[in-house]
């Protein structure tokens, strides 16, 4: 069985493969657009999606031909999704790097993100992929889709009335879905088998309380290991488990002052009044409590899919999808 660093190199390999180059190009103005195709392919990246339906399907005893595509489509899927969120959030850095509009515009950014889902489909097309696993895909799309709109719809209309609830179902759409359910199911759907209750359950456990952890490592992270700018969920507005705990438990000159902020657009957000709701958020113990969330999120994760997959045919890789989740659990992946 591939080690999880030459896996990743395997699902990377096979979706560049699928997008244009740019010495093939007939005209310079396509050699730029393969670029736009490429260039978040080519910053690299986790492989986290690809590599547990990886080793979900080998699990099974799918071969790993199989599902290479299917992972690699997947990880386009990923890409797109990241054109398509950052130029919604307006953010500034991807991977270490400026984000794509930034470095081209939003316009050519945006039909780079359209460009790279029309491969993600014509990567399962060609690859004959099972009719349960298109069908897993479009679920996939949506339910991002559906989350984000949640989420936008949020700071558009400047909704500060949300409680954790809310925050665990929206996020539960757009992110913890396709982060773990959908690697998991896909992964059987590909081997021709039928994903279990389990893998929805535990996924869903284990995909919150890795993007509530994301959210951790935004305000309180290093920089350098996060890749993104530190407290940009802050500059965006974002509705977190963080945030929200934090206003409820403020007192109301403190929620004012937060609320007046995070009701700003962006480039109207003072950088002072920024670097002081998150030093406060810092000292509010909220950071803490999101951490004991995810912590336990993880771990019963972690133990609905064990006895799950200790019944699977192929006993090395199901310790290789509980190895990988449980690298992920301490940010080791």
């Amino acid at each position: 069985m591939l080690t999880p660093g030459r896996l990743r190199e395997a699902i990377q390999q096979r979706m560049l493969e699928a997008l244009p180059r740019p010495e093939a190009a007939p005209r310079p103005e396509l050699a730029e657009y393969a670029r736009l195709l490429r260039d978040y392919p080519e910053r690299g990246g986790k492989m986290l999606r690809g590599s547990l339906l990886c080793y979900t399907g080998l699990a099974y005893g799918a071969p790993l031909e199989r599902l290479l595509p299917v992972a690699a489509a997947l990880e386009l899927f990923q890409n797109w999704a990241l054109i398509h969120d950052d130029i919604e959030d307006a953010s500034d850095e991807r991977r270490g790097k400026p984000a794509l509009h930034k470095l081209y515009g939003m316009p050519l950014a945006l039909n780079a993100g359209d460009a790279l889902h029309a491969r993600m489909w014509s990567l399962l097309v060609e690859a004959e992929a099972p009719r349960g696993v298109l069908l897993e895909f479009a679920r996939l799309v949506e339910r991002t889709a559906e989350g984000q709109h949640l989420e936008m719809t949020w700071v558009e209309r400047q909704r500060l009335d949300l409680t954790e609830a809310d925050y665990l179902e929206m996020c539960g759409q757009k992110a913890a879905y396709y982060t773990a359910v959908a690697p998991l199911r896909l992964g059987a759907l590909a081997a021709l088998a039928e994903p279990p209750a389990a893998f929805e359950e535990a996924g869903m456990k284990l995909g919150l309380g890795f993007q509530i952890v994301d959210d951790v490592l935004n305000l309180a992270g290093e920089r350098e290991k996060y890749g993104k700018e530190i407290a940009g969920d802050l500059w965006e507005g974002k509705r977190t488990l963080i945030l929200l705990r934090f206003l409820r438990q403020a007192v109301p000159e403190e929620r004012s002052r937060a609320e007046a902020l995070l009701r700003l657009p962006r480039e109207r957000k003072p950088a002072a009044e920024v670097d002081w709701l998150h030093r406060r958020i810092l000292e509010s113990g909220a950071v803490e409590h999101a951490r004991r969330v995810a912590e336990g999120m993880l771990g019963e994760g972690l133990e609905a899919l064990r006895p799950v997959l200790a019944e699977l045919p192929e006993p090395q890789a199901a310790a290789g999808v509980l190895e990988l989740l449980e690298r992920l659990v301490r940010r080791e992946a």
